[in-house]
């Protein structure tokens, strides 16, 4: 493995194109300026999404820290695109609002902590300076690192905190706006480049920190704006950034463009799989399909939306209809924002523009994926005051959760993390006025944090479940007798004892942990960690389960994921009883996506 990873030299090729254009003597922002500067920044990520997905530690089907951050940005940006505000505070206020209600992910939320930094150093101005903007970035600095319980360097946070640091110096020079906007994007990529150096899991993987990659693309449309520069990336732009992904061995994304479609879809004995795969057959790249017989979320990225309604119409009633046109999105910002600066605009993004205006946009503007609705609960629900409230993927899951007596779940995990707004709704939804949230996700529990301060009339407690089996550990728990504190205790110390293995097939070729990997094998993973790679399924559950100490829990519980039929998780099963004799075995249908086997032991 070289020393420098292949995302370093990616920033630096992308950063070079620009870096020689004279920056425009701006000294002073209102809050048209701000508004059109985040539309920037979000309109450049936008471009870049796929390579940022592309840079995850684990060669697992979870790299969406590009999408996470896209997601935050568009929900941060909704309201403020034909706002008439011209105060910048009032502009950094909508943002911020709308970046946390939008977080997905940790990198999303540490993002809205980050845009919720710069409206309180923006508090009350109407206009701002460089160094005004330099003490907003200290303030997103402070409130990005509080936002995580164990700060990590060399993430975004690394990122964020050196980006304060350069920006006060320069504002402290005398540089105007765009010139501290330069030395603050030179900063990002600098401290993007050193966070291999700073985290080891990094530099095994090859690769810089997603989230903070994700930072500095975001200021590198600031800047551009800052500097009258085109927001969209050209076709040759476009394949060069894939082919330099591919010389240094990234995975890489075919941009999707066309567009993504969400929407619920209540019937009567619908079958999971089976709309799975029809929709996968017509053409739908991306899909999830999560919910029950009677209420299925359904999300998907297609060509022809209409053809996946029609389908759906056929099955049942349809409900919020999200319909995103996954290229207009971002060149609507680029275009919104290259027209309010009188530059010119790349012929694709004026197309968008003029087809927007008039009616034609392929689809809405809305933040979100899709209205967070909550799938429905179990016919007897836990009485009483306390509530309970599940983020879950997979049918089966779905009704293992509702046959514990969970009032609310919400629909996500892998690749699909809910937002913060989403699981807002579910807990106020939740016929309880104290409620236990179960994120059950290692990347939504930050999102989950957010909630005990939103939710209004309601007391919230998050138990930390990063895995779904941790998530029923939690609630087998649960005592009807107990108070809401006893049960918050004793639901987060029993999550703690369920341990998780996970099964899935590898999406990159890394080396990590000792761990040689190879894209297209499947590996294993124990509470997070890769263990064990191979082309056997066989020996890599068995490896799997060795390294998770099995032999030294009870109950061994085989959760089948989606494509594994009930024949071959008896078969699977079987061979575990061989393996580990002494253990109980048990097999559910959990129906989740990516995941071959989810195997909890306890």
């Amino acid at each position: 493995m070289g020393r420098c990873p292949p995302a370093r030299i990616m920033a630096k090729s992308f950063f070079s194109r620009f870096t020689s254009s004279r920056p425009k003597q701006i000294s002073v922002f209102d809050g048209q300026d701000l508004k059109r500067a985040v539309l920037a920044g979000q309109a450049w990520l936008e471009q870049h999404r796929e390579a940022i997905n592309a840079l995850n530690v684990f060669p697992v089907p979870d790299g969406d820290t590009g999408t996470n951050m896209t997601l935050t940005m568009r929900a941060a940006t909704k309201d403020i695109i034909d706002s008439p505000e011209t105060s910048a505070s009032a502009i950094a206020a909508i943002f911020s609002r709308g970046a946390l209600m939008g977080a997905r992910g940790n990198s999303g939320v540490i993002l809205s902590q980050i845009l919720r930094g710069i409206s309180k150093g923006l508090d009350s101005k109407t206009t701002f300076t460089a160094v005004d903007f330099a003490a907003a970035l200290q303030e997103s600095a402070r409130l990005a690192y509080s936002a995580v319980i164990k700060p990590v360097e060399g993430t975004i946070l690394t990122v964020i905190r050196e980006c304060a640091e350069a920006a006060q110096q320069s504002a402290a020079n005398g540089s105007n706006l765009s010139a501290m906007l330069g030395d603050t994007v030179r900063a990002a990529h600098a401290s993007v480049a050193r966070t291999p150096d700073l985290l080891p899991t990094l530099k095994q993987a090859g690769v810089v920190d997603a989230g903070g990659q994700g930072l500095a693309t975001i200021l590198e449309g600031v800047w551009r704006y800052s500097r009258g520069e085109s927001l969209t990336m050209s076709a040759r732009e476009h394949r060069q950034e894939a082919a330099e992904a591919q010389q240094k061995g990234m995975v890489t994304v075919e941009e999707e463009f066309g567009y993504e479609v969400v929407f619920l879809l209540e019937g009567d004995n619908l079958d999971v799989d089976s709309i799975r795969q029809t929709i996968i057959d017509m053409g739908g790249v991306s899909t999830v399909v999560a919910g029950d017989k009677t209420l299925l979320k359904v999300h998907t990225h297609t060509p022809t939306p209409g053809k996946i309604l029609d389908y759906g119409v056929g099955l049942g009633s349809l409900q919020d209809i999200n319909i995103e046109n996954l290229q207009a999105q971002s060149l609507r910002y680029a275009a919104e924002s290259a027209r309010e600066r009188g530059v010119a605009m790349p012929d694709t993004a004026r197309a968008v523009e003029s087809a927007t205006l008039n009616g034609r946009s392929g689809g809405g503007t809305s933040a979100a994926v899709a209205t967070p609705v909550a799938a429905p609960p179990a016919e007897e629900l836990r009485t009483g005051d306390i509530g309970t409230v599940a983020v879950a993927a997979g049918d089966g899951w779905v009704e293992l959760f509702q046959s514990l007596g969970v009032s609310n779940i919400v629909p996500g995990g892998q690749t699909m993390n809910p937002s913060t707004q989403e699981l807002l709704e579910a807990v106020q939804h939740c016929p309880a006025s104290k409620v236990i949230l179960l994120p059950n996700n290692g990347n939504v529990i930050m999102s989950a944090r957010q909630v005990p301060e939103l939710a209004n009339g309601k007391e919230v407690y998050v138990v930390p479940s990063d895995s779904l089996p941790q998530g029923v550990g939690a609630l087998l728990a649960f005592n009807f007798e107990a108070d809401f504190p006893t049960n918050c205790h004793e639901m987060e110390q029993a999550s703690k004892r369920v341990q998780t293995a996970e099964i899935t097939r590898a999406v990159r070729t890394v080396q990590i942990d000792g761990v040689n990997v190879t894209e297209g094998d499947i590996i294993g993973l124990v509470n997070n960690r890769l263990v064990t790679a191979g082309t056997d399924r066989l020996s890599v559950v068995r490896d799997t389960l060795t390294r998770m100490n099995v032999g030294q829990y009870e109950i061994v519980t085989l959760y089948s994921g989606d494509g594994i039929t009930s024949a071959t998780a008896s078969e699977m099963a079987q061979h575990i009883k061989g393996w580990f004799p002494a253990q109980e075995i048990e097999v559910v249908r959990g129906g989740q996506p990516y995941y071959d086997y989810i195997i909890s032991a306890e």
